[in-house]
């Protein structure tokens, strides 16, 4: 964790988590919001977690949490009021978001935390493998136009379009991609 906000306009809450933070991650960047709207911009420059006061503004603070959950990866637990953890914990499960208990402990809070960061690592792993496949799959379809193109206006056959596509790639040392994007573009006016 590089940075951690917490929001609250209780002094004594922001104290007793940024010290638990401190102690789990001491070299993270923790600080704290009074407001849900000033929340939103700090959550906006990139945040890896943020801790709510669940005694917050409830339209102010869903709005909040809605943002967090939809624009960024930032992790989010809400420190829930005495008695509203299952309640809270039911409207907040489907958006991601952990609720603890305004008492938990230090050991509960870092369990939770450290659940966060590994859950955040797992789900950039994911997003990792997502956009390289959709790069593949851009390729493909590149390659595959590319080669359409060449049949329709050059009169190749598949196999004479896909070796010339490779040869190209290999000859000017580009990439199959760049190669179908230039064919793309030379053949196809609709491109």
């Amino acid at each position: 964790m590089q940075s951690i906000l917490i929001v609250s306009g209780d002094k004594a809450f922001v104290g007793r988590f940024a010290a638990i933070l401190a102690d789990i991650y001491p070299a993270a960047e923790v600080s704290s919001a009074l407001c849900c709207a000033d929340a939103k911009g700090a959550v906006q420059g990139g945040c890896d977690l943020v801790i709510i006061d669940g005694t917050l503004s409830e339209t102010a603070a869903g709005e909040l949490m809605a943002d967090i959950t939809e624009k960024t990866d930032s992790g989010c637990i809400v420190i829930a009021p005495d008695g509203q953890e299952e309640a809270l914990a039911d409207k907040l499960e489907d958006m991601g978001i952990l609720v603890l208990p305004q008492q938990a402990d230090t050991k509960l809070v870092r369990c939770t935390v450290k659940l966060i960061s590994a859950s955040r690592k797992r789900i950039r792993g994911y997003a990792k493998e997502n956009l390289r496949l959709h790069r593949r799959l851009d390729e493909i379809k590149a390659v595959n136009r590319a080669k359409l193109v060449l049949m329709q206006y050059l009169k190749f056959s598949e196999s004479q379009a896909h070796k010339y596509i490779e040869k190209q790639a290999m000859d000017l040392r580009m990439t199959r991609y760049e190669i179908a994007m230039k064919i793309i573009k030379t053949y196809d006016l609709d491109a």
